[in-house]
């Protein structure tokens, strides 16, 4: 399976989730060791928002014929899944390894993350991530908090993107923004379900495989040590 990058249209969900996950007080990206699950979710999740896929049965997806999306990125993992019904976490490994570079190159394509060469010790260049300054990312990361801290019904691509960054074990690292509470707690833990109310406006069926998708998610990075 390859992802290769081109201009991008709108973003999709995985756009929006790496870029949640870029710390610009750092430089870095949370949850690296883990990052290739969350990200093919995404992809996995954007899908099914779309009616793109569904569930063949209770541990397997399948696409909807005559639904192949334009975007490569998701067409790609597309194509893989129209093969044949496959298990979620199969899905995940087979396409998130390859979707971290592509991913990152639109983010910089679109100015939402900027490159910046440096040097170390005065000798040696290093190239270090810093936030683009075009309000995406926080806009992204206000959307979340209200759903997370002040109880927003979210729309249903607000609520598959609050899942997933819960589902990350990721959502600590956000504390400054979103305080790491009881309630902020039980909250993604709804999501991560598929309890998203009523204004998330998103059949049950897509509800029940978008909550599939995060939980092997968080079956599949549990094994590995988070970062």
């Amino acid at each position: 399976m390859t992802a290769e990058t081109s201009q991008p249209g709108s973003p999709t969900l995985v756009e929006d989730l790496l870029l949640l996950l870029f710390q610009p007080r750092s430089g870095t990206i949370a949850g690296e060791n883990t990052l290739f699950y969350v990200l093919a979710g995404a992809v996995l999740a954007d899908l099914a928002l779309a009616d793109r896929v569904t569930m063949a049965d209770r541990r397997k997806v399948q696409t909807v014929e005559g639904q192949a999306p334009s975007d490569e990125l998701l067409r790609s993992a597309w194509d893989y899944v129209s093969e044949k019904p496959r298990g979620v976490q199969t899905v995940l490994a087979a396409i998130g390894p390859h979707l971290r570079k592509p991913v990152l190159e639109r983010l910089v394509e679109r100015g939402d993350i900027r490159r910046e060469e440096r040097k170390v010790l005065g000798l040696f260049r290093t190239t270090a991530l810093r936030d683009g300054g075009n309000g995406r990312r926080a806009r992204l990361l206000e959307e979340v908090r209200q759903v997370l801290v002040d109880g927003t019904e979210p729309s249903a691509r607000t609520a598959a993107l609050a899942a997933l960054l819960s589902g990350s074990g990721t959502l600590p690292q956000f504390y400054r923004d979103i305080p790491w509470t009881t309630p902020v707690i039980e909250r993604a833990k709804e999501l991560e379900q598929g309890n998203w109310g009523a204004g998330a406006a998103a059949e049950a069926v897509t509800r029940t495989m978008t909550a599939t998708v995060v939980n092997s998610v968080i079956v599949t990075t549990t094994v590995i040590p988070r970062s």
